[in-house]
């Protein structure tokens, strides 16, 4: 992903979710990118290329021992 493509990701998630604590950060697979809110990763996005049409694909797992109390 290019930097224009992470900045936009990352201005959009944080519009999407008010939060301006949410960082969108390059790895090392250049069609993905880290999600962070704070300092704890909280998924992957990954530019999917297909039929001529960009988009973006986020994941994000949550374990079951997150959703205790």
């Amino acid at each position: 992903m290019t930097k224009t493509e992470i900045a936009k990701l990352q201005g959009y998630l944080r519009r999407t979710f008010a939060n301006a604590n949410i960082r969108v950060a390059a790895m090392k697979s250049a069609d993905s990118a880290e999600v962070f809110v704070g300092e704890e990763s909280i998924g992957v996005i990954s530019d999917d290329k297909e039929d001529g049409d960009d988009s973006f694909m986020f994941r994000m797992a949550i374990l079951d021992i997150d959703l205790e109390d």
